[in-house]
């Protein structure tokens, strides 16, 4: 009975610990990097597929308008997190040979200085990575340590029951 009460315990403390939030995905029908979208003034206007990921409110997959910038597609997210690290924006953009280029962003001197110069424009299949700051994974540390403890108390408290 102990280590039955034990094994749902620990299980649940494991999925606790590394459960996620959000599963949402979405698929698309089409191959190509572009899509057109109703109208806007009278005009088609050509949509791309791009990604967010990282430290912002909502990542994921976001269709936007071609002429999206970097500042518009993070704004669309959501916003950047507390824990975002501005200062190493990280842009992985597919070349045509298939390889990646990265380009680094820093939008905290974008913040202080108001340079639009700064702020890349958005392109097909585009991957934006926001990264934490360094006490953001101490702290994703800290409370996976926390939670280990919890579950090594209660290991301990059926054990000696």
């Amino acid at each position: 009975m102990k280590r039955f009460l034990f094994i749902i315990v620990l299980v649940s403390m494991i999925v606790v610990c590394f459960a996620q939030t959000d599963f949402s995905s979405t698929s698309f029908g089409t191959s190509s990097a572009y899509l057109y979208s109703g109208t806007l003034a009278d005009a088609e206007r050509l949509m791309i597929k791009t990604y967010i990921w990282g430290q912002v409110a909502r990542p994921g997959l976001y269709i936007v308008p071609d002429d999206t910038d970097l500042l518009a597609l993070v704004s669309l997210a959501g916003g950047p997190k507390e824990e975002a690290k501005l200062s190493r924006v990280r842009i992985i953009r597919p070349t045509r040979d298939g390889d990646e280029k990265i380009i680094w962003v820093d939008l905290r001197e974008y913040i202080e200085t108001g340079d639009e110069d700064l702020i890349p424009i958005m392109k097909p299949n585009d991957t934006v990575v926001v990264s934490g700051t360094l006490y953001a994974a101490f702290i994703k540390f800290t409370q996976f340590l926390s939670n280990a403890a919890i579950a090594l108390s209660i290991y301990n408290m059926l054990v000696n029951m």
